[in-house]
């Protein structure tokens, strides 16, 4: 029989972790002489004791450890349960959301996509504008472990090649996974504190800063204004340009770094790869601008530098609305965010390595054709790709755009127009953001929508962020069965 108790107890020492969270949220609230600090202490107060009750009921069964088929339900139970649980204060708080709306945001903010079907943030309890900045940091941070401890296990879409670099942790996830997250969080709150100081210097509000320099380092792109980022262009824009990228880089090499290897950062294929095609299509994006759009030197490259970092990593925030930039750069903007940051990194979609992982391949097949009698080996980072490896990135890349076609497909069934619901489908899967078009896009956002495309839309946030195939698998028999 399944033995579920050892995932429970897992689980429900996070949601209860959660709760505590609630905390901060609910002082900002309380020193604001705002009564929404109730929400926050009547929310905090259900998410512990839940999370404790869970925990307590299972901890007879925590020694049992987690066998392949409990991880993979871990993981993808932790990105189901935690959302319905951060979704309590937009359920029971100013925003009075709907039971969907409120998950729709949680569950955004916890992958980082930055999507958001709330209105009127600027009059928001300030206490409710930081429970949403947190969501994106906490989900960051949660990424990263997922990513460089669980998946890399699991054998999901290539992260495997990983393993051995980063971190070893097979049949002994949760004691290595304690460690790993210790010197990632040095790391990721150091990135935060420098971020929150540079926002100063740039001239933001401490309270902007704050919130910002939580979304920014978390590449979740949940902002204090509607306008997002056009309320603060100038300064603030390159701060937030640095630390996207930054934050979309892969964190084991700052903890290289940290114990005294910094060449390591300098010579990753996935980094050079990463900041090359950043360079490239901002480069592009600034002369585009300035001869098709008569932008000066100084705006076209601030803009260009800002949004294709913001999209590209998935951050998702918006400096301007780039849908008015012409065709040639909507699309531009469309296959971006389906490029995405660096394995390991906060940031989402496709990751760099991949693509460079596709083109290997590639490369040494027409080698292959070319010299039949030569043996060829694809490589990456100067070690050979195992076939175990490759094949499967290939089955990611073909999942992946199944995936993305039928989700677009979907939310055409529901009434959205072709535009809305392609873009829709790509910001959910690749944790991008905002979308393109009227409704969803720079300027928009997810709140007119019908329930139907947003209960899609979560499904597809947590697919994404999940690499896909951690959360496919569950749907299959044979898993059941091994189980």
């Amino acid at each position: 029989m399944f033995d579920i108790r050892p995932i429970g107890y897992v689980i429900g020492i996070i949601v209860a972790f959660l709760g505590v969270m609630m905390i901060f949220p609910m002082i900002l609230d309380f020193a604001d002489g705002n009564p929404h600090w109730r929400v926050f202490a009547q929310a905090g107060a259900i998410t512990t004791l839940s999370g404790l009750f869970v925990s307590m009921s299972c901890s007879n069964g925590k020694s049992q450890g987690l066998e392949l088929q409990k991880t993979f339900l871990l993981t993808t139970g932790v990105w189901v349960v935690l959302p319905i649980f951060a979704a309590l204060p937009f359920l029971m708080g100013a925003t009075q959301s709907s039971v969907v709306d409120a998950v729709f945001e949680a569950t955004s903010g916890l992958t980082t996509t930055g999507s958001t079907v709330i209105s009127g943030l600027d009059d928001l309890p300030r206490g409710l504008l930081l429970w949403r900045g947190l969501l994106n940091w906490l989900g960051g941070i949660g990424i990263i472990v997922v990513a460089m401890v669980f998946l890399p296990e699991l054998r999901v879409g290539g992260m495997q090649i990983f393993r051995a670099e980063s971190f070893d942790t097979m049949g002994k996830i949760l004691p290595r996974a304690t460690q790993i997250s210790g010197q990632i969080s040095i790391i990721y709150i150091g990135l935060t504190i420098a971020c929150f100081l540079s926002y100063i210097i740039a001239d933001m509000s401490g309270f902007d800063a704050l919130i910002h320099a939580l979304t920014t380092v978390a590449t979740g792109g949940f902002s204090s204004h509607d306008a997002s980022f056009a309320a603060m262009s100038g300064p603030a824009e390159y701060v937030a340009s640095l630390y996207m990228v930054l934050a979309a880089l892969p964190f084991v090499r700052f903890v290289q770094l940290l114990n005294g290897s910094a060449r390591p950062i300098f010579t990753d294929e996935q980094i050079r790869g990463f900041v090359a095609t950043l360079a490239v299509i901002i480069a592009f994006s600034t002369v585009y601008l300035i001869y098709s759009q008569n932008f000066v030197i100084e705006q076209a490259f601030r803009q260009a530098l800002f949004n294709i970092i913001s999209i590209m990593s998935g951050t998702g925030y918006a400096s301007a609305d780039y849908m008015l930039w012409g065709a040639p750069m909507v699309a531009v903007f469309f296959f971006i965010g389906l490029i995405g940051g660096c394995a390991g990194s906060t940031a989402c979609s496709v990751k760099i390595f991949r693509y460079q992982i596709m083109l290997s391949a590639m490369s040494t097949q027409l080698r292959r054709i070319q010299s039949p009698n030569s043996v060829h080996v694809p490589h990456f980072q100067d070690r050979p790709i195992s076939q175990d490896v490759m094949d499967s990135v290939m089955v990611f890349f073909v999942m992946f755009f199944i995936s993305l076609g039928a989700l677009a497909f979907l939310l055409g069934l529901t009434g959205l127009d072709f535009i809305t619901a392609l873009s829709g489908a790509a910001t959910a899967i690749g944790n991008i953001g905002p979308g393109l078009g009227p409704e969803i896009g720079p300027t928009g956002n997810f709140e007119n929508l019908n329930s139907a495309a947003k209960g899609l839309l979560i499904f597809g946030m947590i697919l994404g962020r999940l690499e896909l195939m951690a959360v496919f698998v569950l749907f299959t028999r044979r898993f059941w069965q091994a189980a």
